[in-house]
């Protein structure tokens, strides 16, 4: 198989997985969203660890624990991807699925505008257009909630900061991820000893199943992560960020024809509005790439002659 066909396999297995995973948490609404997290946190800390001892990844750890700047960005990559987590946790346990949709829907629009103020990247007319249909609809939302989607917002915020913190540390996914798992573990099983003292903890009420259950959230974390990093680099951007829709579809398409969550005229609307925005920066990206892509072939043509 191709290495770019292999590449948009794996990409799409971890979307899939990704766009799964309300079915999953779901089966664990039994216990809080902190206690579920700190669960998750310490599990996977212990699969990426057995990963970095197999995959003998030990030495590149410690190379980038050695640089201070590609530290300090994965310890808060860590706390980002713990808001993360806790948050999507929450929703899914408070019925939230589809706000938590609509977070990672915006998501890689929020992405856009950090490139803006933060690596001061230039946006086109048309990438200008598809930002501001979004925060329309951001605000529609908020005037039919009476409220901000404040889970979207977290999520997007949480998820497109930690994405800009991973691009600037530079390490490969494993490493990184057992420096974020590693910075935030402590916390997990201070809080998972804790609960336990003051007699809150649930994981053992439920049985077997359910404690088999909530171990499997370590490679359930790690599993679509990693099939990420492969992908990544063997797809184009492009074609990550078209599968990047697989997740919220999925998930947004669970909440309202499996879990019932009620959609009003105004939140189709506002969901309406988003859709539009991502349709036109992804034809505009794809547009743009197709333009560039030709000017490089007319180069090469000419360099020939």
């Amino acid at each position: 198989m191709p290495e770019q066909r292999r590449g948009f396999v794996y990409g799409l297995a971890a979307y899939l997985v990704w766009g799964l995973f309300p079915l999953y948490w779901k089966l664990l609404d039994n216990s809080g969203a902190i206690e579920v997290l700190a669960h998750r946190v310490l599990w996977s800390m212990v699969t990426i660890a057995l990963l970095v001892v197999v995959l003998r990844k030990f030495g590149r750890v410690k190379t980038v624990l050695r640089d201070p700047r590609r530290r300090w960005r994965l310890i808060a990559a860590a706390a980002l991807i713990s808001v993360n987590w806790g948050t999507y946790i929450w929703g899914v346990h408070n019925d939230r699925i589809v706000e938590t949709s609509l977070g990672y829907f915006i998501t890689p629009l929020f992405t856009v505008l950090l490139g803006v103020l933060v690596l001061k990247e230039r946006l086109r007319t048309v990438q200008w257009t598809a930002l501001a249909i979004a925060f329309v609809a951001v605000i529609g939302l908020t005037f039919e909630n009476g409220r901000p989607p404040w889970v979207a917002l977290i999520l997007t915020f949480s998820f497109g900061l930690y994405g800009l913190a991973k691009k600037q540390a530079g390490a490969g996914a494993i490493e990184g991820m057992a420096i974020e798992t590693a910075t935030v573990a402590p916390v997990a099983l201070a809080a998972i000893v804790v609960l336990g003292v003051q007699g809150q903890s649930t994981v053992t009420d439920h049985g077997v199943w359910y404690l088999v259950v909530l171990l499997l959230a370590g490679p359930i974390t790690s599993v679509p992560l990693m099939l990420f990093g492969a992908a990544s680099t063997r797809v184009s951007m492009t074609t990550l960020g078209l599968l990047n829709y697989i997740t919220p579809s999925m998930q947004f398409a669970l909440a309202v024809l499996l879990f019932h969550e009620a959609m009003s005229p105004m939140r189709w609307a506002g969901f309406g509005l988003v859709w539009l925005a991502l349709a036109i920066f992804t034809w505009d990206s794809m547009a743009h790439r197709r333009r560039i892509q030709s000017l490089e072939r007319a180069a090469l043509t000419a360099s020939a002659v």
